[in-house]
């Protein structure tokens, strides 16, 4: 990717090495860190070089009557105005510089704007959301209407203790994941995988793990909108999976109706309530209508944010045949690995490059109880 934005935008840390050499220096990393419990090859998947992040935010700078995108610089101490912007997907790419425009031709559009963040699909829907220091009003919907007419888009307004939906708060994006089509309703201010390209592989990796199983069913932990559940469910007799975003399960039981699934729950509890669920050691209304004793769990799923699994859960999953294992934190997942490996056995290893030119790195392992 080349960018002239590049040594000094925070964006792109490492923007003084090729492509190449970021994915050895990830490889070393994250083999590195699992060489004590994996001394098998680890698995590569790489991300298109730019126009590969379909998720984006960025600050509205004012200099007198002007308005600028603004990212944090690279030394970390102040902000750069920024012109272009190759990592986002086309979607985006094709809406930013008119919208940017029409901010800077329209006051009522500028006034106390202070960020604007996009979320896209590979589809080309494009859903801007633009914050703001003021109450929103007619004028300012008016104008909003028209922007989105103009961009083929649609456009949130938020301010503090406000929210003005024009036309929809979510995009439809559809991604074609084991021969087949999957969609999924993303929501403004959800989570949803940034980087679509890499997301696919991910969950394929995920699903040829899931195909060595071939039996039971399958627990899943921090599912968010169904980004795994879904295309995972085919291999499983049954699925109950738990995330603790009541947006997200709202998300995730629309995508199942939008899929035609019907062997999964989804249900809304933390990591720690799902343990606390399964050993019977709580009992929870949310489950008043799921039978725990009907689940033979031959798989579990976890994708835990960058802190990791907690013991509980260790516990928990310790006692489960197969461990699918998505890290977005190689050190964390390191970590865990020292108590699961008493349990089980290494059997996969993988690494997404979600972040092209950034030092973060995904990764995931399989695992098989001895």
């Amino acid at each position: 990717m080349q960018c002239k934005h590049f040594g000094s935008c925070g964006s792109c840390g490492l923007h003084d090495m090729d492509y190449e050499s970021q994915i050895i220096d990830k490889r070393g990393r994250v083999s590195g860190l699992l060489s004590p419990f994996y001394s098998g090859e680890l698995s590569i998947y790489d991300s298109p070089q730019d126009h590969y992040r379909a998720r984006s935010e960025f600050r509205i700078w004012h200099s007198g009557d002007r308005c600028d995108y603004a990212m944090g610089n690279l030394t970390k101490d102040g902000k750069i105005d920024i012109s272009e912007c190759p990592k986002v997907i086309r979607a985006i790419e094709s809406r930013m510089w008119r919208l940017l425009d029409e901010i800077n031709n329209s006051k009522v559009l500028k006034t106390k704007l202070f960020g604007v963040e996009f979320l896209a699909t590979t589809t080309d829907e494009t859903l801007i959301t633009m914050l703001y220091h003021r109450k929103l009003d007619d004028a300012w919907s008016e104008e909003a209407k028209r922007l989105e007419a103009l961009l083929n888009c649609s456009i949130l307004g938020r301010s503090r203790k406000q929210k003005v939906i024009l036309s929809s708060e979510y995009v439809v994006e559809v991604l074609r994941i084991d021969g087949r089509d999957v969609t999924y309703i993303e929501y403004e201010s959800g989570f949803t995988q940034p980087n679509p390209s890499v997301n696919v592989k991910m969950i394929e990796w995920a699903i040829s793990q899931a195909k060595c199983v071939g039996y039971g069913d399958l627990l899943e932990s921090y599912c968010g909108l169904g980004n795994f559940t879904i295309p995972l469910s085919r291999y499983f007799k049954k699925v109950l999976a738990t995330e603790v975003s009541k947006r997200s399960i709202y998300a995730a039981k629309e995508n199942c109706l939008k899929n035609s699934v019907e062997n999964i729950s989804f249900v809304r509890l933390s990591s720690e309530e799902m343990t606390q669920a399964l050993i019977g050691v709580r009992e929870f209304t949310r489950l008043k209508d799921i039978e725990l004793d009907e689940y033979n769990f031959s798989t579990v799923l976890v994708d835990p944010p960058r802190a990791g699994l907690d013991a509980e859960t260790i516990g928990l999953i310790s006692d489960i045949e197969y461990i699918i294992y998505i890290s977005c934190n190689p050190e964390t997942l390191a970590r865990d690995l020292k108590s699961l490996s008493l349990t089980h056995k290494v059997e996969e290893a993988a690494m997404f490059d979600q972040f092209p030119h950034t030092a973060h790195v995904e990764s995931g392992v399989f695992l098989r109880k001895m």
